[in-house]
């Protein structure tokens, strides 16, 4: 549905697509994320001699998947005015119009309909990334996932930790380049609850 070239998406339309998920993979088990245990890190080099760190959450969305028949969607969205880099004043900077443009366009999409299974474990969510209005497509490739079951709440929990790169510059990011990098790293540290 959505392209490497789509330049813009409404905010209503991911926001459908996000709650019509475990409509769309009828036989799969449907999840939603757990806000206290879900949140996205970022690293980018700072000249080439240090590395700036941040880390935006609580992450929202939620996950159909069916691990036996190899297949899963995902969508969640990120605030992108709850950047916290540990600077206040660099969080501010960081949510300027040259920046992330946390004012007109605050938040970041993130939705999957590609999953990769390995031994019935979670290896790779394929989908598209849409910042600042512009959609590319993104691999998320976990370093660990797992489910269990929760018996004080009787609840099952699946959660993992995933990474990802992406070129600032392909989301019109380009502020403070070459000095700043252009290659941005995500980590992404998700769990979710069994509806």
């Amino acid at each position: 549905m959505w392209h490497a070239r789509t330049r813009t998406l409404r905010p209503s339309l991911a926001l459908a697509l996000t709650l019509a998920l475990p409509m769309a993979c009828a036989h799969a088990a449907g999840y939603t994320l757990d806000p206290d245990h879900s949140f996205v890190y970022f690293e980018i080099t700072h000249f080439r001699t240090s590395t700036i760190r941040g880390r935006f959450g609580p992450v929202q969305g939620h996950v159909a998947m069916d691990p036996a028949a190899g297949t899963g969607e995902l969508g969640i969205s990120v605030d992108t005015r709850q950047v916290d880099s540990g600077m206040a004043l660099f969080n501010r900077r960081l949510r300027e119009p040259d920046l992330l443009n946390s004012e007109s366009d605050p938040t970041v999409w993130f939705v999957a309909r590609r999953f990769r299974f390995e031994q019935g474990r979670l290896a790779e969510v394929r989908g598209e990334l849409t910042l600042r209005g512009v959609s590319r497509p993104l691999s998320l490739m976990a370093s660990g996932f797992s489910c269990r079951d929760d018996e004080r709440f009787k609840r099952e929990v699946c959660g993992g930790d995933f990474e990802a790169t992406f070129n600032r510059s392909e989301f019109g990011i380009t502020f403070g380049r070459p000095f700043i990098g252009d290659t941005v790293r995500l980590l992404v540290q998700v769990e979710a609850v069994r509806d």
